[in-house]
């Protein structure tokens, strides 16, 4: 199951998005429960996953046919660096750091709709079980943020040379080398992590983290073209949140859209991705850090040896997932151009997931465009993040690589997390209400 430009946006393609021209696939991994025996359930994804394409670099370029890219590492299981961030104005202007930035690229929301929200990417890891249980009432947000600097590469070897983050990973200085700025692209997906408040148990991600630090994404561009991205980046600038005051796009209602749907996967059939099940799918082990998440064989693939979670696994004494950031609450008056916010509606047909024959996840999406002012800096060169032995991409990790390896163990997670949506966007001062805007929607969406 290999996805490529040419096969997103064929001619029997469809999409589930509100605007037909964007068939791009936008994932991320699933979020687990296990509870104290072993037991296993996916979380409810409530509402989808929300995509923005912000404005925080001049001259912003499309999306070239072909491009893609992947953000976040599956192996890390360890944040380094304070608690919480220190003021952006103190941050270093070069950029060379790229392992510092993508590790700030991440963010766990904690969500109660009673309260004005969080900034985003405040915290860098998943909180612990009793703090989300007393505090996020409402569940939480999983943010990522992808590299918006780039070499004007479609792809690279391991999906990520060809991009990098500016110097405060939304915006400021692009590395050398990397002068082509792209939109600023920004994942969020909410779990109902309150549905298990109280429950004696822990939260892990599929591909095995109970940190969350090894959170990633993946991106293939699918619009129908580069020409016809850039015109919408440049043309659709209204305020106004409605996509449908954008005359380029052609819109479905999401009764059309939850007709676009894949079939499962052969390696899934008769394994419950959904749960309740012994650990977590096709036997992922969980590592726990704080050193780096290693290669291990999986079930399902002819000749590899299986490796198993047990029917229950419990946190080793070295287990520890660092302090917890207490609740702040975002201030768009001194941070509007790092806190830049969208309203952006959505709906889902079914449950919040759903994995089964003919499964699918459908949204539609309203947004809105403004104009964000950033001032062009010098350029400086770029080392390589510190290199992870055993961390490269294998086909024995159930990770993201699916862009470019179709062995079955690449696509569990796509087939749990698949959805495309559609956000074209710029940051504005008025980023703090429109986010208040977007969780009361979500708020009430949640509880239908």
């Amino acid at each position: 199951m290999d996805s490529s430009f040419d096969q997103l946006t064929a001619d029997d393609s469809c999409t589930s998005c509100g605007v037909t021209q964007d068939h791009s696939a936008y994932w991320t991994p699933a979020l687990y429960f296990q509870y104290s025996n072993g037991t296993t359930v996916m979380v409810n994804q409530v509402g989808g996953m929300l995509a923005y394409y912000l404005y925080y670099l001049k001259n912003v370029k499309a999306f070239p046919e072909g491009f893609q890219m992947v953000a976040g590492n599956d192996h890390f299981r360890n944040f380094t660096g304070p608690f919480p961030d220190p003021e952006l104005s103190s941050w270093p202007n070069d950029p060379t750091d790229q392992y510092w930035l993508s590790q700030r690229a991440l963010g766990f929301n904690c969500l109660d709709y009673s309260k004005d929200p969080e900034p985003s990417l405040y915290r860098h890891e998943m909180p612990k079980k009793d703090y989300l249980d007393a505090n996020c009432k409402d569940g939480i947000r999983i943010e990522l943020a992808f590299p918006s600097c780039g070499t004007g590469e479609k792809d690279s070897p391991d999906h990520k040379s060809h991009v990098a983050y500016p110097s405060l990973v939304k915006e400021g200085n692009c590395p050398e080398g990397y002068d082509v700025h792209y939109p600023f692209l920004f994942f969020e997906t909410i779990w109902a992590t309150n549905d298990f408040a109280g429950d004696d148990g822990m939260f892990l991600l599929s591909y095995g983290d109970p940190k969350g630090t090894g959170y990633h994404g993946d991106f293939i561009m699918g619009w129908e073209s580069q020409d016809f991205l850039q015109s919408a980046l440049d043309q659709c600038q209204s305020q106004s949140g409605e996509i449908s005051d954008c005359s380029l796009f052609n819109l479905q209602d999401d009764a059309t859209s939850a007709q676009c749907k894949f079939d499962l996967p052969e390696s899934l059939h008769g394994d419950d991705c959904d749960g309740p099940r012994d650990g977590l799918p096709v036997n992922v082990p969980i590592q726990w850090g704080p050193e780096p998440a290693t290669k291990y064989p999986v079930a399902g693939r002819t000749g590899v040896a299986t490796s198993s979670v047990g029917s229950a696994s419990s946190a080793p004494s070295t287990f520890s997932q660092g302090p917890t950031l207490s609740y702040s609450a975002a201030d768009p008056a001194s941070t509007s151009t790092a806190q830049g916010g969208i309203v952006v509606a959505m709906a889902t047909s079914g449950a919040g997931h759903g994995i089964g024959p003919q499964a699918s996840s459908t949204l539609s999406t309203e947004t809105s465009t403004v104009k964000a002012s950033s001032t062009e800096a010098p350029s400086s060169s770029i080392t390589a993040s510190p290199s992870v032995e055993d961390a490269a991409d294998s086909a024995d990790i159930v990770a993201t690589s699916y862009i470019t390896h179709a062995d079955e163990n690449k696509v569990i997670e796509l087939a749990i997390e698949e959805v495309d949506v559609t956000v074209t966007a710029t940051p504005s001062a008025h980023a703090g209400n429109h986010k208040r805007h977007l969780h009361n929607h979500l708020h009430h969406h949640g509880r239908r």
